[in-house]
């Protein structure tokens, strides 16, 4: 008979086994539609399927990504021809939308300071001739990333210039002794409905002395190291009673 604490970790670990499976099956099933996506030609644009964020997701190698303005994020405008447009400190509200000066309120939420900056400019030049319009962040969430799970020191970290996978689980203070290095998760979310994750084996590439497949961190992305199979077995169980001693069979 099985008691309840050792039945707990095995249930524990035969979840988290169905999802680095269900994980395995998810990356599968979008290399293979990238696949025949690109030898099919080019896609349609007016048939395009909205529901698959991987085709307009953000890739994991990218070691420039540009900061995209959030609710709560603040900026200076100015029009350097026409300064009674100008205006300071402009607040994103907890909608994305901002208030600006001459023109309809605008979803600014989820664009980058160039995108910004583009709209603005299309949105003036309705009635000013090609305004010249500078968008400076002001107050902003300063880059980070988070580290959970099997880490020295799991928590949120700041960002200095470009981190990879493997430079931000040494920030958090290297593997514990029950981390399974060959499964780190990177989980990066996309928009407020999709979040992508990404299987790395770490214990592969420090074996072969291989960093050429070692990601460059977005802001905002969260590692996931899990505990390797024996970690989630108690190391120590109670002791049974004397009636249910089981012989010991010694060779």
């Amino acid at each position: 008979m099985i008691t309840n604490s050792i039945k707990q970790p095995l249930l524990t670990a035969l979840a988290a086994c169905l999802l680095s499976a269900m994980i395995c099956s998810a990356q599968t099933t979008t290399a293979s539609s990238t696949t025949s996506a690109a030898t099919s030609g080019a896609p349609d644009a007016s048939k395009s399927d909205a529901s698959k964020p991987a085709a307009n997701g953000p890739q994991f190698n990218s070691r420039t990504p540009r900061y995209h303005i959030e609710a709560g994020d603040t900026f200076d405008l100015t029009f350097d021809l026409s300064p009674e447009f100008n205006q300071t400190a402009v607040a994103v509200q907890p909608d994305g939308f901002v208030t600006l000066r001459g023109i309809a309120e605008l979803k600014v939420a989820g664009m980058t300071v160039p995108e910004l900056t583009a709209t603005l400019k299309s949105a003036y030049g309705k009635f000013l001739n090609n305004p010249p319009i500078s968008v400076v962040l002001k107050d902003f969430e300063k880059p980070y990333f988070v580290a959970d799970g099997q880490v020295a020191k799991p928590g949120k970290y700041d960002m200095h210039g470009n981190i990879t996978v493997t430079q931000a689980i040494a920030i958090a203070g290297g593997f514990q002794s029950s981390a399974k290095h060959s499964q780190v998760v990177l989980f990066r979310r996309i928009d407020d409905q999709w979040t992508e994750a990404k299987l790395i084996d770490v214990k592969k590439m420090e074996k072969n002395r291989d960093l050429r497949e070692d990601p460059f961190l977005h802001s905002g992305d969260m590692l996931f190291v899990p505990k390797n199979t024996l970690s989630k077995i108690d190391r120590v169980v109670p002791n049974l009673s004397a009636g249910t001693y089981l012989p010991l069979q010694i060779p």
